[in-house]
């Protein structure tokens, strides 16, 4: 979330954002596995999956949050907290998991991906148009970004044990994008969509990392 024009940085997020400490905690136990020092990142990981809950969930909006500082915790909602989810390795007890997919799924997921901020945050923008200062000033307080369906699909798959009805489910949540594969870009999934319905598509008409990611969604559910 780096959009930037100038002195204004649109989606700061100084201190401690959560996916980083989620990839952390995953990468930590990838290590403590293959690692000729498995014993000292088997250590590591165990004192992340103790603080990370304590440190990032919010326990009244049952979600988690998005960034924490020193001084405060930034309650947001946005897309990054997924990933503590889609990973394979997760510091989350089975019902935090289950409650962030719920929150994901009824604030961001809309047809074509999730959108970068929750309707009715501080500084929610449903349109994704205007001058580059305009456009970027929207890149992430709402915008829809394709990818990030591919961490939601597979998210939702892990706290539904990865069962043939989730996976039904997830193929027919699919379907918008495999359409749209005849829209903007002929053969190709476009960069970011609107916020608000019809979910309008806009940037890059052609971009690779949304087809990567509605391929591999696709594997996952096939």
């Amino acid at each position: 979330m780096d959009a930037k024009q100038g002195d204004v940085v649109f989606t700061p997020r100084h201190g401690k954002p959560v996916e980083v400490n989620a990839l952390w905690y995953h990468a930590l136990c990838l290590l403590s596995r293959r690692s000729r020092n498995a014993d000292t990142f088997a250590a590591m990981a165990r004192r992340v999956a103790e603080s990370y809950p304590a440190v990032f969930w919010n326990s009244q909006r049952k979600c988690l949050y998005d960034c924490v500082r020193s001084d405060k915790a930034d309650d947001a909602i946005r897309p990054n907290q997924i990933f503590a989810v889609s990973l394979p390795h997760s510091a989350l007890t089975p019902g935090q998991q289950a409650a962030v997919v719920a929150c994901v799924r009824r604030h961001l997921l809309t047809p074509y991906g999730l959108r970068t901020l929750g309707p009715g945050e501080p500084g929610y923008r449903g349109r994704y148009g205007g001058n580059a200062f305009e456009r970027d000033a929207a890149y992430h307080q709402g915008t829809v970004w394709a990818w990030l369906i591919g961490p939601f699909v597979e998210a939702f798959l892990r706290v539904n044990a990865f069962s043939d009805a989730a996976k039904a489910r997830c193929r027919r949540m699919l379907g918008p994008l495999v359409r749209h594969l005849d829209d903007a870009g002929l053969g190709s999934v476009s960069e970011v969509f609107d916020g608000d319905p019809p979910h309008s598509p806009g940037g890059c008409p052609a971009q690779a990392w949304s087809v990567a990611e509605l391929r591999r969604a696709l594997a996952l559910v096939g």
